[in-house]
């Protein structure tokens, strides 16, 4: 007996268990993300109109990805609705990059897979979070207001003609520092943006012009008085050269800047020479007194951030998510718990978890829980956990488990009347309470997927295609479960997680 006659008994078109990450899950994606929630939605999720910040801590297969895409989901929605009140969603859930740019970055012993995460810092979060944002503006500016994974996050004419020049200078800096777009250069896609935003950069020109108006007019009164002969003497050259010092200051000053830049943002890669073009078009007095993320500090990061967050406001997005998730499968993770607990530590600052107008949604590995609890009182005086919508488990109960079956069976029921019930699918000996008395002991939707698609292939092979039983046995049931936690244990102290 097969699987598929099984579930075709039942008018069920596809296996609702055939998948185990929400990620590449079609079936939650297209049918469930309005269904069932975690009991502890409400808190994770909070209200978009007065963002908060929410920690938690899930073991593998929880639901801290599921949870990520229906949050993602709702905002959506929210800002469809809410079109001058929206939130601008960051998803910070692929630390590949950064981490690949920040371990070259480092020397020596420094560079080892064990040591490079123990230099990560706070700054080096946020430089990672602003460049995640200001991409994603920056592209939908280019690409004429419109974002192309999120309709209701575009901008329109109206709302960038609303920015103030210091505005859109603001943006400019942050694209100079943090765009990292590589479909084209770095000057050229700055370039495009400078010309989306009308900023005209002629006066950021003028040192180059008064070099070069010196220079013709030195030259041309020597030729006119002195002939080319009078060009040998070297007062003439002297006189050139002052001409062109104060760009060439500005041109050292920028050089420098832009040299400090690329040495502090260790998680992008930036050539020096580019950032200073970029710079230069910036006038001198423009730039003066504005925050360079040039030093080892979160200081200028955070007044980065409050530009960033007064262009949002005025393009319509009245906060900021930031949804952290998969911090665990990063190639220099890969796992392992003490590296996780030196990449997420830093961000335990109650100063920029709790910034206003931004709401960090920290979706993350139970295996660092074990850390958490051996921490001194310093580090929650500077976390303040308990100010952060703290969710030390995200366990699900055998009801919310159950729920969650029922919903995927009836999304896959395509062709039945009436969508049937995961209790429809056992035999009458065996209770709903006693189902979900069951079902508690698997803890997570990824193992419920699990032991169910294990439980349809045990008892599918027990019958043949000419003699089907269409009810799932008591005793079938128990073997499978008793085959499965033995299992899931061996892999729990594989983890150190049992």
């Amino acid at each position: 007996m097969k699987v598929h006659q099984f579930l075709d008994h039942y008018g069920i078109t596809e296996n609702p268990f055939a998948q185990e990450d929400a990620a590449s899950d079609r079936v939650f994606q297209e049918h469930c993300l309005e269904g069932t929630h975690h009991p502890a939605w409400d808190k994770v999720y909070g209200d978009p109109e007065t963002p908060a910040t929410a920690v938690v801590f899930g073991e593998q297969g929880s639901g801290k990805t599921a949870l990520r895409l229906q949050m993602v989901n709702r905002l959506r929605k929210y800002n469809a609705e809410h079109p001058q009140e929206r939130a601008f969603i960051v998803e910070y859930d692929d630390f590949n990059p950064f981490l690949d740019n920040f371990r070259e970055r480092l020397s020596g012993r420094q560079r080892k897979m064990e040591n490079a995460i123990k230099n990560w810092r706070l700054w080096d979060h946020m430089d990672a979070i602003l460049s995640l944002a200001t991409t994603r503006l920056a592209d939908t500016i280019r690409h004429d207001g419109t974002d192309t994974h999120e309709p209701s996050a575009g901008v329109t004419n109206d709302q960038l003609a609303q920015l103030t020049r210091p505005q859109k200078r603001d943006l400019l800096l942050l694209a100079a520092f943090y765009d990292n777009n590589r479909e084209l250069s770095l000057p050229s896609r700055w370039s495009a943006l400078r010309h989306k935003l009308k900023f005209p950069s002629w006066s950021s020109w003028k040192f180059m012009l008064i070099g070069l108006l010196v220079t013709v007019a030195t030259v041309a009164s020597v030729i006119y008085f002195q002939e080319w002969k009078g060009l040998l003497q070297w007062w003439v050259w002297a006189v050139v050269f002052a001409g062109w010092v104060p760009y060439l200051w500005r041109l050292t000053r920028m050089h420098w800047m832009a040299w400090r830049v690329s040495r502090q943002i260790r998680i992008l890669d930036h050539i020096p020479g580019e950032l200073r073009r970029l710079l230069l078009q910036i006038d001198r007095s423009e730039l003066s007194g504005q925050p360079v993320p040039s030093r080892a500090r979160g200081d200028d990061r955070y007044e980065m951030l409050m530009k960033l967050q007064s262009v949002l406001k005025t393009l319509g997005f009245t906060s900021i998510v930031v949804l952290v998730d998969r911090v665990d499968e990063p190639h220099l993770i890969n796992g392992n718990s003490e590296r996780m607990r030196d990449l997420l530590w830093p961000i335990f600052d109650n100063k920029f978890l709790k910034h206003p107008g931004v709401a960090f949604k920290l979706l993350l590995p139970a295996a660092v829980v074990v850390y958490l609890n051996r921490q001194e009182k310093e580090f929650y005086e500077r976390s303040r956990l308990d100010k952060q919508n703290l969710i030390q488990s995200l366990n699900w109960t055998g009801q919310a488990l159950y729920d969650v079956a029922n919903d995927r069976i009836r999304a896959c029921a395509k062709l039945a009347d009436t969508p049937p019930s995961l209790h429809d699918l056992f035999a009458p000996a065996i209770s709903q309470n006693e189902l979900v008395s069951t079902l508690d002991r698997l803890r997570a939707p990824r193992h419920l997927f699990k032991f169910l698609y294990r439980l349809l292939v045990d008892h599918c092979s027990k019958y043949t295609e000419d003699n089907p039983e269409w009810k799932i046995q008591p005793e079938t049931l128990q073997v499978s479960m008793s085959v499965f936690q033995r299992e899931l244990q061996n892999y729990d102290q594989k983890l150190g997680t049992g």
